[in-house]
């Protein structure tokens, strides 16, 4: 009979560091959502998380370095959420819609928003960000997940068959161009309706005639544009998500 090894116990002061540490980025999040990088100080983290500067310190070299480990926990959560809502759909369309819709309801979020689409590209650079997001393996937004996900449904037959990449890398920046429009606007909640109202009719347009009904625009208020809920058919299949690389 074999038995196996337990696992090793957490020393009382290892607890206590990764205690410390959590409450540094749970704080650090909180503040940058709330006042943007360039506005947050490492004295207001200091006095939030009740700890010494030295404490500090020894978790984050900088405050560059404490904004990169809030951006991976605010990556880490907007790709939990689109996943849990991809995995709800029955096929790759409705799963495509679903994680394409849970993604923009996120831009309406402070923290995505601020600290995702408006601080991460000035404070990080590109480079640093899809190191973070290849480090993790959970990339968003992603173009290997994207052609992947144009491939399987050319393979389902509700697209038509075409090279995916091209294809896929005209989405991305329509996917990119609408979070950010959601991130600069003074009403997210509005435009975020009218963004994701245009964009599912775009994508809608891919389908082919055998695979379901083409969507209709309506008229919303306020002038904006909403989609027939046989349009809401857009968004990134996440089952593939991990392990993904994003291509420079």
């Amino acid at each position: 009979m074999q038995i196996e090894a337990a696992a090793p116990q957490k020393s009382r002061k290892t607890e206590q560091a990764e205690a410390t540490r959590a409450t540094i980025l749970a704080v650090a999040r909180e503040l940058f959502a709330e006042m943007g990088y360039a506005n947050a100080g490492t004295e207001e983290v200091v006095k939030r998380a009740r700890i010494t500067r030295g404490a500090l310190y020894h978790h984050f070299r900088d405050k560059e370095a404490l904004f990169s480990g809030v951006y991976e926990i605010v990556l880490s959560d907007l790709y939990m959420k689109i996943e849990k809502a991809a995995r709800r759909g029955r096929g790759v369309w409705e799963s495509f819609r679903l994680g394409r819709e849970a993604f923009l309801d996120s831009c309406t979020d402070r923290s995505v928003c601020r600290i995702i689409l408006l601080d991460a590209p000035s404070v990080l650079g590109w480079t640093r960000m899809y190191e973070i997001q290849n480090k993790m393996g959970t990339v968003f937004p992603e173009k290997a997940l994207l052609r992947s996900t144009i491939q399987e449904a050319m393979e389902a037959g509700e697209i038509e068959r075409q090279p995916a990449g091209p294809l896929a890398a005209i989405l991305q920046g329509a996917f990119d161009a609408a979070a950010l429009e959601v991130a600069h606007a003074q009403n997210r909640t509005k435009t975020r309706r009218e963004v994701g109202a245009a964009l599912n009719w775009l994508i809608e347009r891919l389908r082919t005639k055998e695979s379901g009904p083409r969507a209709t625009l309506v008229g919303g208020e306020e002038g904006s544009s909403e989609v027939g809920a046989a349009s809401k058919a857009s968004g990134f299949d996440v089952r593939q998500m991990r392990g993904a690389k994003r291509p420079g």
